[in-house]
């Protein structure tokens, strides 16, 4: 399949304009990027689809759009800024008083991945996001180095401690996963995988 024909196929998932579909194809191609591609994000696309979003969500449309949207700035030399700015694109180039708002309000929450009581669309945003931490060893692995590359100007000894950081974090959260589907099939499997590459990095 060539890369125009895939193109096709993930535009046809966008619920909007397929020119600001391309637009945001293009944001996701930067050459800076290793994790946090036009691969990711059509595993995030993915796994919306496994957790039933268009029953589970109360909004599908404006999750789908979040997704497309929620890395669509990027830059880790900036990340404490990337969800924000991301929210701020959403908001201006989504049509005022339509979706915009609830997509930059989902967007915004993948800085946190902590959605509240009865926030359908933002857990079903979130487990998508964080599904590849119940991914296979291999592909957990592969993840874990991508996010390195990406972060490749940090020397290791502060990557190591950063990274540390992250995964205690993650491991303290009472639920990783907040859909039916994501805590059932999800949340062991990505607690046994970031445990394990927390060991590895301060073993």
């Amino acid at each position: 399949m060539s890369g125009h024909e895939d193109d096709s196929a993930l535009i046809a998932r966008f619920p909007g304009p397929p020119a600001l579909a391309q637009e945001l194809l293009g944001r996701w191609r930067e050459p800076h990027r290793r994790y946090h591609t036009v691969t990711h994000l059509r595993a995030v696309l993915d796994r919306l689809e496994e957790l039933d979003v268009q029953r589970y969500a109360a909004d599908p449309d404006a999750v789908r759009l979040a997704a497309w949207f929620h890395d669509a700035v990027y830059d880790p030399r900036e990340a404490a800024t990337n969800e924000e700015e991301s929210a701020e694109l959403a908001e201006d180039r989504l049509p005022p008083g339509g979706r915009g708002a609830e997509v930059a309000r989902l967007v915004r929450l993948t800085a946190t991945h902590d959605a509240g009581p009865g926030d359908t669309n933002g857990a079903a945003l979130c487990d998508a996001d964080l599904g590849v931490l119940a991914g296979s060893p291999a592909r957990y692995a592969a993840y874990a180095a991508e996010v390195r590359q990406e972060y490749g100007f940090v020397p290791d000894a502060a990557f190591r401690t950063g990274r540390a950081d992250v995964l205690r974090r993650l491991l303290a959260l009472p639920r990783l996963f907040h859909t039916p589907h994501g805590a059932a099939h999800w949340e062991a499997t990505a607690r046994y995988n970031v445990a394990a590459e927390l060991s590895l990095l301060t073993g």
